[in-house]
């Protein structure tokens, strides 16, 4: 019996975060992406994806997404199989995030969205992919197609995150941690923080890629993934 596979994807991404993975991780069992815009808060983000899941899924979470993906473990651990973390962190905002944030979401709400997503770009990606037109224009489709509204949303929920290192000691379902290896949102070191916190836990260090190393290097990032998935049906 193949077991489900659910995908959240991050701030301002939607479904097509995950296109170079959905195609490969069917080869394992059924894929859903997970609908993260409803909702204002992590907590009920978490409960609205659970609601519309399977009995039990494995499940994976790119940056936002990972820090929903821990939520949705605390409100239903024995729904989890296993836990797959992507350019993510368990940490809370810090202050100094939490104001860049309300500076982006302040310039956002005065007309200039568009203009916040491309501020974002650079950040999100190698320093070699920074003039990738693919790239770029994948990232501009997806934040204009979440829309101001949800962005905002979106924004305040990561700003009221919980800390969610407390909670690795409990966390029993075979885990995998990527990170790109020149991500400068949510760095290697914060990879390494939640390997070595979750028992078991496997980090997989992605090469030449940035935040979206789901999109930078996605046959690397596809058989990191492959691996985990086929660890949970031993």
């Amino acid at each position: 019996m193949t077991l489900p596979i659910l995908l959240i994807p991050g701030l301002n991404c939607t479904s097509e975060v995950w296109a170079s993975q959905t195609p490969a991780l069917w080869s394992r069992g059924p894929v859903t992406i997970a609908n993260h815009t409803i909702g204002s808060s992590i907590s009920e983000i978490a409960a609205n994806i659970l609601a519309a899941a399977p009995p039990s899924f494995a499940l994976g979470g790119i940056s936002m997404g990972g820090y929903i993906a821990f939520e949705v473990w605390r409100q239903a651990p024995q729904r989890v199989r296993g836990l797959a973390l992507v350019d993510t962190s368990a940490r809370p905002d810090t202050p100094e995030a939490t104001e860049r944030r309300r500076a982006a979401m302040a310039l956002a709400g005065q007309g200039k969205f568009a203009q916040v997503i491309a501020a974002a770009f650079p950040l999100a990606v190698h320093p070699d992919n920074v003039e990738n037109a693919a790239m770029k224009a994948l990232h501009t489709r997806m934040g204009l197609a979440i829309g101001l509204e949800t962005y905002l949303r979106q924004q305040q929920a990561i700003i009221g995150r919980p800390d969610s290192r407390p909670d690795f000691g409990a966390i029993e379902v075979p885990t995998i941690v990527l990170v790109g290896d020149k991500d400068a949102i949510t760095p290697p070191e914060v990879a390494q923080e939640m390997a070595d916190g979750i028992r078991g836990a496997a980090l997989t260090t992605i090469p030449n890629a940035g935040h979206m190393a789901l999109v930078e290097q996605p046959e690397a990032v596809n058989a990191a993934l492959l691996s985990w998935l086929d660890g949970l049906s031993r």
